[in-house]
């Protein structure tokens, strides 16, 4: 599999595997972030999921990929910080903020960070087409923002914050798609990264999770939360997993696009799943923000 996957690396069936690995973990990111957002706090749901995934990647980790090589343990570290620091801003930002007003802005700030990064980088370059899709989103996403501090239902003094805080979570994403990119082309089996990822990430939240799950006046059952926690550590296996194979193959920049239109995804899980309005103003910021993301396939 993984001799398989190095030998598309920069060829045409490398390029339409990465499109599709990219279009798959929109909507699992979605989904991903309607399963932390959901009836939990965030907070439990995240350490859930982590806790989840990192039990489940270390058997494989440790046992069935190839061993890490030397240089990517600082690798490993560097990615460790950005995804703690990722983590903790994408958990203030949804509690303070509305699953279907937050997301979007989280998602669409990303990637013209990345796009930026993947050229320092990678020397990746964008044709004149491909930048006016990447504006085309960037402009979806401050029409959003500026209709929500206009238009936003709760509380005023809680709009804000939850804005800044997703355009910083935004920053983070950006951060760790750059780096994570980096890192997967580190080592030579791409699937030795995945485990040894997912299986050291998993560190982090439960440990805040257990903490404010201790401290709650009113605990809820564990049996739900972990069973949303299973659940998350299989959707976030074939996301990441597939956003990163995708950068691999392919363009980092193009990649972190076109994962960007897991805002149309979030946009319907929200109105279905958890019963927030998303209004048909909202809804063509949204469509404005994916076609953002065609454009910059269509102009590569």
């Amino acid at each position: 599999m993984s001799d398989w996957l190095t030998s598309l690396e920069g060829t045409p069936a490398g390029h339409d595997l990465a499109l599709v690995l990219a279009l798959s973990a929109a909507f699992l990111h979605a989904l991903f972030g309607a399963l932390q957002k959901g009836r939990h706090d965030p907070w439990l749901s995240r350490g859930a999921i982590d806790l989840s995934y990192g039990l489940i990647a270390a058997p494989f980790a440790l046992f069935v990929v190839p061993w890490p090589e030397p240089h990517m343990w600082p690798i490993f570290a560097v990615v460790f910080v950005i995804h703690v620091g990722y983590k903790l801003a994408q958990s203030y930002t949804y509690v303070l903020g509305s699953y279907t007003v937050v997301y979007p802005v989280v998602r669409g700030t990303g990637p013209l960070f990345t796009v930026i990064g993947a050229g320092f980088l990678f020397g990746e370059s964008f044709t004149a087409l491909q930048w006016v899709g990447v504006l085309t989103l960037v402009a979806g996403i401050f029409a959003l923002a500026a209709y929500n501090l206009r238009h936003w239902p709760l509380g005023r003094d809680k709009l804000r914050p939850a804005l800044a805080m997703a355009v910083l979570t935004g920053g983070f994403v950006a951060a760790y798609t750059t780096y994570d990119a980096y890192g997967i082309r580190a080592t030579a089996d791409p699937f030795t990264f995945l485990a040894w990822f997912f299986f050291i990430d998993g560190f982090f939240m439960p440990v805040i999770a257990a903490l404010r799950w201790k401290n709650m006046a009113a605990r809820p059952a564990l049996a739900p939360l972990m069973g949303r926690g299973v659940l998350g550590a299989f959707v976030a296996f074939a996301s990441f997993g597939s956003i990163m194979l995708a950068t691999r193959l392919d363009s980092v920049g193009e990649a972190a696009v076109l994962r960007e239109t897991s805002t149309v995804f979030a946009a319907l899980i929200g109105w279905i799943v958890l019963g927030e309005k998303v209004g048909p103003r909202r809804l063509v910021m949204m469509a404005l923000i994916a076609a953002g993301a065609v454009l910059v396939e269509m102009g590569g």
